[in-house]
């Protein structure tokens, strides 16, 4: 297979009713093959897709892949709506695909990105072939109202920059507690700091977006997923990394008891490797 160049990696911006989304997108090695979206995590954009759409491509996915940046996040505008839920986000990305001219997608979303997804596929079942959750659950109300009061905070740019470190520290308190404001010791997570230069970039992100980055990740926290997962009829796979919540993971059982047609796949957690395996789920269910 011949290996496609990271600099075939185009961006774009398409116009909806709210105004610019931004896009990444990798063209079609394939024009008759099925177009997949990929829906990032909170508080990111479309930037960390970047090395997971080369692997999908490696791994024969021979679409036209697209990962935009979710409203509010990245380089795409704010959100209409002052409190919107997933299934706002959700409808953007089936907007997004009517101006795209794509009929029938394959959708995976990571965390915030797999909510969307997930209620993509159960309110517009015409729109998705098949879809690829990457962790997701749903939180008891306890630790739900508790996320939504202090997860993902409203801040404003201080005189004194005091903003920017508080960016920072809230990107690299994620990798260290779960919810990252609560720092005890069986919050503690096991998994290993970013490097540097991946918390400096999604630092960015956050500042990019300091007005609105938190409109998505309200809306992923209040999303009840496994209610929505009983209107989902499309070919479902559930993804379990290795470097993932072990919350996450641990849903899943309940997951597939929701889902008409889920599968579930445990994996490393690279980029290539989860790759590999939707694309061998996609060549066996998707039709």
């Amino acid at each position: 297979m011949t290996q496609t160049p990271s600099h075939a990696i185009e961006r774009a911006f398409v116009t909806l009713a709210e105004g610019q989304l931004h896009l990444r997108r990798l063209p079609a090695a394939d024009a008759s093959a099925t177009p997949m979206l990929l829906l990032h995590a909170s508080p990111a954009s479309s930037w960390f897709m970047q090395d997971f759409m080369m692997a999908l491509r490696a791994a024969g996915c021979m679409g036209e892949i697209i990962a935009p940046d979710t409203l509010g996040n990245g380089d795409s505008v704010a959100p209409a709506e002052a409190d919107p839920e997933i299934g706002y986000f959700a409808g953007s990305m089936d907007r997004l695909c009517v101006a795209l001219g794509l009929s029938r997608v394959d959708v995976y979303g990571t965390h915030t990105g797999a909510r969307i997804a997930c209620e993509l596929a159960a309110a517009h079942p015409e729109r998705v072939r098949a879809v690829i959750l990457d962790g997701i659950t749903e939180y008891d109300d306890e630790l739900r109202e508790a996320v939504i009061a202090n997860y993902a905070p409203s801040v404003e740019p201080d005189e004194y920059g005091r903003h920017l470190i508080w960016a920072f520290n809230f990107c690299r308190d994620q990798a260290l507690f779960f919810p990252h404001f609560m720092k005890v010791p069986d919050r503690r997570l096991a998994v290993p700091m970013p490097p540097p230069q991946v918390l400096h970039r999604i630092t960015l992100d956050v500042l990019k977006a300091l007005d609105t980055y938190h409109k998505p990740y309200i809306a992923a926290f209040r999303y009840r997923s496994f209610e929505r997962m009983e209107q989902v009829k499309a070919p479902t796979l559930l993804l379990k990394p290795e470097s993932e919540l072990a919350l996450l993971n641990a849903s899943v059982a309940t997951a597939l008891e929701r889902l008409a047609n889920g599968h579930s796949a445990a994996t490393p957690g690279d980029a290539a490797t989860k790759a590999a395996v939707i694309a061998a789920f996609l060549a066996e269910n998707a039709a």
